[in-house]
């Protein structure tokens, strides 16, 4: 049956930045789909609540405060995974974000902030995929879920760590898919679009309000994220690897992005 194979039962899926938001959304439904879950993020109350949302459907959750940015708590977090539950079937990088560096002329960037910036989207997710794959390929299966952004595909005017970290987030996936074909490992991204809780910043979340520029009129809904993940994660998925599925309401097929250049009007 085609259900059969969306199932997850038995599954350990690891979610990172699984406190709040899109995080939290995940982790429920991969628990609703059978899954138990490793939920990891910098703050221990917000995962607390995570894992009391996660037990209501019957799974187990573990949590591991983390900072992703720290490959040492990286190594912690997988091998805390490994300790409670013997293994990882899935690893979803979702940490990431932006701050308050985003729209700062480039002169005024400093070393710190750069780094962070990259460290925060793109180091957080090569540390995590380094700390678990090798157990994947001991097993000779995994399944990785890398989230990127629509501007990994496009630029945005003074936005250049986050620009470029989520750019490379799709190489990442890319080079892993290649790399662990042959142990049946399959690495893809998944490209959301604006969610309420997707870590946008406020001048984002404004000119976006209400879906005036997304081609389906709205936001989209953080439980939307679930179900696509949930393919990418099972069985149903085994033949796709290295792809990235964008999940925005037509906003990379044709809505109009807060770039920082405003097109001219036609009337």
């Amino acid at each position: 049956m085609i259900l059969d194979s969306l199932k997850l039962d038995g599954k350990i899926a690891l979610i990172t930045g699984a406190g709040r938001g899109l995080g939290r959304a995940m982790a429920v439904t991969f628990a609703e789909a059978g899954a138990d879950i490793v939920a990891a993020s910098r703050t221990r109350a917000q995962l607390e609540q995570t894992a009391a949302e996660v037990k209501q459907t019957g799974r187990n959750c573990l949590i591991v405060p983390t900072d992703v940015t720290n490959s040492e708590q990286v190594n912690q977090m997988a091998a805390a995974a490994i300790r409670e539950f013997g293994r990882i079937d899935i690893l979803v990088n979702n940490a990431g974000g932006g701050d308050e560096s985003v729209a700062k002329p480039i002169e005024q960037i400093t070393d710190a902030e750069w780094r962070r910036g990259i460290d925060t989207n793109l180091s957080s997710q090569f540390f995590a995929c380094r700390a678990v794959l090798p157990q994947m390929v001991k097993r000779q299966r995994g399944k990785i879920i890398n989230l990127s952004s629509g501007y990994g595909l496009r630029g945005g005017k003074h936005n250049y760590m986050y620009v470029c970290a989520k750019g490379g987030v799709i190489q990442l996936t890319r080079t892993l898919a290649l790399t662990y074909a042959q142990h049946n490992i399959q690495a893809n991204c998944i490209v959301p679009g604006i969610f309420p809780h997707g870590g946008e910043n406020e001048q984002m979340m404004k000119f976006f309000k209400g879906g005036k520029f997304i081609p389906v009129g709205r936001l989209g809904e953080d439980a939307e994220l679930g179900p696509l993940a949930i393919f990418l994660a099972s069985d149903a998925s085994n033949h796709i690897t290295g792809e990235f599925i964008a999940i925005d309401g037509g906003g990379l097929a044709g809505g109009i992005s807060p770039t920082g250049v405003v097109p001219p009007s036609s009337h």
